[in-house]
């Protein structure tokens, strides 16, 4: 299958059930599906860059296979691992025919990805936690959906050209030549409307009422200056379950909000909440 049929196999995406989109975000997935290009999602943490690709998975019946990115990764990881501790165990202890290299050889994400006899949703997760050459590590691969095993001279070719995403908390700055080659979406953080609908699908039949009272402090919090870590939607959802759970009906920005812990996360914060909505100095808000 080329490009083209690839491409024009897909439908056009637009979320799911429980994932709700807008048209920005899903002109962004259609580009990135049409071009063949790694889509790049940037967004503050909570936003749903990683459900993105958990999402796109879903509605095209693709198995999602995800690399998760720390600050130790390196670009071979994905590619493959040869495994000589187990080889040169076997070696030593086993009854296991150890010239045969290629039984040593186990793929990564990417080479799993590439080996798929169908097509699959890869997600790079947090590819700014790595080394600032880790970006540049993968163009070739990326461009060519192919690599070669060093050991072996086996060349792995994508049977599939798999729906790459790839999701950054824009901690370091990408190389200019990596983000050449990716479509780029920032994720904005759900206005209130989004919200409540997001807040529906994951507490369907929750009262006006209530909805309205937490969103107003949510969004509050939201607001304040000073806090170190904003709540973010999946903190909200928790923090709606345990008002249900508690019987809370009511709820407003005073000093007794009901279990504030779910929403702020650091002392810095609590204090600067606890200092605001008591009244002691200035409020602080931002617009």
């Amino acid at each position: 299958m080329d490009s083209t049929d690839a491409a024009s196999s897909l439908t056009a995406f637009q979320g799911t059930a429980s994932y709700l989109t807008n048209d920005a975000l899903e002109a962004a997935v259609a580009c990135a599906l049409v071009l063949q290009k790694p889509l790049l999602v940037r967004g503050e943490p909570g936003t749903g860059k990683t459900l993105l690709a958990e999402a796109v998975a879903a509605a095209e019946g693709m198995e999602l296979i995800t690399w998760n990115v720390k600050s130790t990764t390196r670009a071979q990881d994905g590619l493959y691992h040869y495994d000589t501790v187990q080889r040169l165990y076997d070696s030593r202890f086993g009854d296991h025919d150890v010239r045969n290299i290629r039984d040593y050889i186990h793929m990564g994400p990417l080479g799993r990805a590439f080996q798929s006899e169908r097509r699959v949703v890869l997600l790079i997760d947090e590819i700014d936690k790595a080394d600032l050459e880790f970006p540049n590590d993968l163009l070739h691969e990326l461009d060519r959906m192919s690599f070669t095993v060093a050991e072996t001279g086996d060349n792995v070719v994508a049977r599939q050209r798999p729906v790459v995403i790839i999701t950054s908390n824009a901690e370091k700055e990408l190389p200019d030549a990596f983000l050449r080659r990716c479509v780029f979406h920032f994720i904005d953080f759900p206005d209130r409307d989004l919200m409540a609908r997001i807040v529906a699908v994951h507490h369907p039949g929750l009262g006006d009422s209530l909805l309205d009272q937490a969103l107003d402090v949510f969004y509050g919090l939201r607001g304040m200056t000073g806090l170190r870590k904003r709540p973010s939607t999946s903190e909200l959802v928790d923090w709606i379950a345990v008002l249900r759970s508690g019987g809370v009906d009511e709820v407003a920005m005073s000093p007794d909000l009901p279990f504030l812990g779910t929403l702020l996360k650091k002392e810095q914060d609590l204090a600067t909440f606890t200092d605001t909505a008591s009244g002691r100095g200035r409020p602080r808000y931002g617009r």
